[in-house]
């Protein structure tokens, strides 16, 4: 009920709900004026205080969705009003909705919190409209795994937030848990090998025009686009040269090889050589009409993830937005 009364106070469905992305928590601090500082903590993932002030810490030295979570399990005991906390891994492996004991109740509050606003059912329903996601979908790993991608959540915090819904069962769950993400990702990649399988690897189709990727520095991207190559149109890739990627694999997939004029699937795979945040728009066309493109397809992304040492990014680009 709280992660529901926040969302309605900063008005972030309405704003989500345009154009995609996910629950900016940093975001989120700034509009409350709760400080936070990041630091690469070592024995701790963040810390609430509230003397002299009310103020939140966050590693550095944790994943970006792991940070995301820490930093909404510490805004949750912010805007509960409970007592300072430290925390460490304990808050990745405690439930927030199995039986506790009397003495970790804030901590499950804090943990419930942070999945409910990061996970709303509004904001997984939304997303499994626009990617026609439904029913059985959600007991698919690679589902599941894309889903966290968008929402900005680990895969099994995003699958155990699925159970709780009651959009899949506690046997589909653990099954789905169970499954190496490395798999995943060398599924989506297919033949090409990254120099290592940290990186989070998204499949973007034309489902994904006009919304938001936000993400790491380090990600993959698939971009798989049906292209109708048998009426001479082609996906014109310069864009994402342009734009700072790097192609690292660029291939073709017949759909109906013994069809004339059939069409074909431009699988593409690249990475952003710098961190930074954009947009970068596809045309599919012929080469040689300067026609309207046949279609489009327009991302928005920030890449510029995981929170570094020092402000967080919202923090930041609120001071030169004043500044300015």
């Amino acid at each position: 009920m709280a992660a529901g009364r926040l969302h309605r106070q900063l008005g972030l469905r309405e704003r989500i709900e345009g154009q995609g992305g996910n629950i900016d928590v940093f975001g989120s601090m700034v509009a409350l004026e709760l400080p936070i500082l990041l630091r690469p903590l070592k024995s701790l993932l963040g810390a609430y205080l509230r003397e002299p002030a009310h103020g939140v810490l966050v590693t550095t030295q944790r994943p970006l969705s792991i940070q995301r979570f820490t930093a909404a399990h510490e805004l949750g005991h912010y805007y509960i009003g409970h007592a300072p906390s430290l925390d460490d891994e304990n808050i990745l492996r405690r439930s927030p909705f199995a039986p506790q004991t009397e003495q970790d109740l804030q901590e499950v509050e804090a943990n419930a919190f942070a999945a409910a606003f990061l996970m709303p059912r509004w904001l997984i329903a939304w997303y499994g409209e626009r990617q026609d996601w439904h029913g059985d979908d959600y007991t698919r790993p690679d589902v599941i795994y894309q889903l966290a991608l968008r929402l900005g959540t680990s895969f099994e915090a995003t699958c155990w937030t699925l159970q709780r819904y009651k959009l899949i069962s506690t046997p589909a769950a653990r099954q789905v848990v169970s499954t190496p993400v490395r798999r995943l990702k060398e599924a989506l990649l297919e033949d090409y090998q990254p120099a290592d399988f940290f990186r989070d690897v998204w499949l973007l189709t034309a489902r994904d025009a006009g919304t938001v990727i936000s993400g790491s520095r380090s990600d993959l991207f698939v971009l798989r686009l049906e292209e109708h190559s048998g009426g001479g149109y082609l996906w014109n890739i310069d864009e994402l040269e342009a734009s700072g990627f790097a192609i690292v694999q660029d291939a073709r997939e017949a759909i109906a090889a013994e069809a004339i004029g059939s069409h074909s699937v431009r699988r593409v795979t690249a990475a952003l050589e710098v961190a930074q945040s954009g947009r970068v728009t596809l045309d599919e066309r012929r080469p040689w009409q300067a026609a309207e493109p046949l279609n489009q397809l327009v991302l928005y992304y920030d890449l510029t993830g995981p929170e570094e040492e020092g402000l967080s990014r919202a923090e930041r680009r609120q001071i030169l937005e004043t500044a300015a």
